[in-house]
């Protein structure tokens, strides 16, 4: 079990194959760490699927406006949705995009992120100081290793729940 040192700034998503425990970088990233607190109380990311996972490189979810993809509209938007949220103004850092690490998915414009997130299977130096390092996986790793490649995967993994460990 992943020692919790502050449950207010810890998700937890719950995948087939079992729990991924993120620590939040809130000191770093107020306000992705902020936004993706508000999605998961809202239950916002439940169900939503890993539309966009490239081995070796990340796996990339959080669409919460197409990401159910259970029908062939939503399977071709996959990816270039958010929430109903206002986007998200860039917080770069000097914190490098290492394996674990979450990273704020955007368009071509820094300050588009809003719900999209990716996990880096390894270590993506070239994304360093381009996107936003907003966590960090502490626990359950090797199952976010095993989610399903494809852009989109034909069988897509999804984030069954995503809660704020404060509130579990």
């Amino acid at each position: 079990m992943a020692e919790i040192k502050d449950p207010e700034n810890t998700i937890i998503i719950e995948l087939k194959d079992g729990s991924v425990t993120i620590e939040l970088l809130a000191d770093v990233a107020p306000e992705h760490s902020a936004r993706m607190k508000e999605l998961a109380r809202e239950g916002a990311y439940d169900n939503v699927a890993f539309h966009r996972v490239i081995d070796g490189f990340m796996a990339q979810t959080g669409d919460v406006e197409h990401g159910d993809m259970e029908d062939n509209f939503n399977i071709g938007r996959a990816g270039t949705g958010g929430s109903d949220k206002p986007d998200l103004p860039a917080e770069f850092s000097k914190l490098p995009h290492a394996r674990g690490t979450l990273g704020a998915a955007r368009s071509a414009n820094p300050n588009s992120a809003n719900s999209q997130f990716f996990i880096n299977f390894k270590d993506n130096d070239f994304l360093n100081g381009q996107y936003t390092v907003y966590g960090r996986v502490i626990e359950g790793m090797e199952h976010v290793d095993k989610i399903a490649r494809g852009e989109p995967p034909m069988n897509p993994d999804r984030m069954i729940s995503v809660k704020v460990a404060a509130d579990a």
